[in-house]
């Protein structure tokens, strides 16, 4: 199954680490915060409620759990969730389709994206008639496989089109009567 999203959120870039100075768990001099906070034993409720409360404050919440789940950071609390609560999520990843993850990478970003994403990716920039060498460079790859995507691309539109082909209908029940001139109207 496919998660498709549709977010205004800004994507963090690839390498992009800044999101964390805006982060409430960075512990300042006016903000004193301990990292073991964030990554409590299973049975230490106290310190995960306390970390939770901390990301609910966050101003990078979502980028937090972005990075966490696009990096595979499968310890502590991250983005407001604990380990357990990410699993599922880890397991959906790969599924994900967030249109805005992919209209940003057309227009040139280098946000992360998943398989799904990057077959987006490719049938967009095959829809805006963006070239081979343009497309290699949104997704780091080699012109030549840029090209191989786009063949691909052209020939599932071409096939899809072809089963799209208008069929027939079929004839009316007639319980068995042979049809005449006169039962299909003037036009006949």
């Amino acid at each position: 199954m496919t998660t498709t999203t549709i977010s205004p959120a800004r994507h963090r870039s690839l390498g992009d680490h800044s999101w964390q100075d805006q982060a409430v768990c960075q512990s300042t001099e006016h903000n004193p915060v301990d990292p073991e906070t964030f990554f409590p034993g299973p049975d230490e409720t106290a310190k995960i409620t306390a970390a939770k409360s901390l990301c609910g404050q966050c101003p990078v919440r979502r980028t937090c759990l972005d990075a966490a789940l696009e990096g595979g950071d499968t310890h502590g609390i991250r983005g407001g969730m604990t380990e357990e609560e990410r699993e599922p999520l880890h397991e959906k990843l790969a599924n994900r389709l967030d249109y805005s993850r992919v209209n940003a990478t057309v227009a040139g970003r280098d946000v992360h994206l998943t398989k799904a994403e990057r077959r987006a990716v490719v049938h967009a920039a095959y829809r805006h008639g963006l070239t081979e060498q343009r497309l290699a460079w949104l997704l780091k790859i080699s012109e030549d496989h840029a090209q191989k995507l786009y063949r691909e691309t052209r020939r599932a539109i071409r096939n899809r089109d072809l089963e799209q082909t208008p069929k027939t209908t079929p004839p009316p029940d007639t319980n068995g009567e042979r049809l005449g001139r006169d039962d299909f109207g003037t036009a006949a």
